[in-house]
């Protein structure tokens, strides 16, 4: 049974909007800037699955660096907390992170897997729209906003999302898996 979210519509486009005409903020230096821009436009262009990881592994290096020790380390802490499936613990270091750093994009989706695997939904969609404000190139980001939006049964919407992970990455499997998926249930093709 789907529980009929209204609402929801106009929140995506409000994302979407907002997320296509912001630009990442001085969080990251020029050099840093450029070195991603580099990676991105590598990325986009790969056809390789492999060298694709290889250029994401680079980029998720990059978003990890915050620009302080001590906030890389409440980072590290809730990562290997959401590792260990303590997901109180690993909010609470992201949430630290936050506050000493909130222009840092990485803390605020740390803080959205925690919050997702809580069951606070509301929460979680709240960071990620904080985290696709700070770096709209976050395919990651982007994608786990697609996953709660077919979760909730937005179908249409989860799809849009996925396009927009597809363009940013376009060998990112659980994104092309999902559009199958999806457009087969949105087709009416789906068992």
């Amino acid at each position: 049974m789907k529980i009929a979210r209204p609402g929801f519509k106009p929140i995506l486009a409000a994302l979407l909007i907002t997320v296509g005409f912001c630009v990442p903020l001085s969080a990251q230096e020029g050099v840093a800037l450029s070195r991603l821009d580099r990676l991105h436009a590598e990325l986009v262009e790969s056809e390789d699955p492999l060298e694709a990881q290889r250029i994401v592994q680079q980029i998720a290096t990059e978003w990890s660096r915050s620009g302080s020790p001590a906030i890389d380390l409440l980072l590290q802490r809730g990562e290997d907390a959401l590792e260990l499936g303590d997901f109180v613990t690993a909010s609470e270091h992201f949430t630290a992170a936050i506050d000493h750093d909130p222009d840092f994009a990485e803390a605020w989706h740390g803080r959205a897997a925690a919050y997702y695997h809580l069951d606070l939904v509301g929460p979680a969609l709240d960071d990620l729209r904080e985290v696709l404000v700070l770096n709209p190139r976050h395919f990651n980001a982007l994608r786990g906003f697609a996953v709660i939006l077919e979760e909730l049964g937005l179908a249409q919407e989860a799809r849009e999302a996925y396009l927009r992970v597809q363009e940013l990455h376009p060998q990112d499997v659980e994104a092309a898996r999902a559009l199958q998926r999806l457009d087969a249930e949105l087709d009416g093709t789906a068992l």
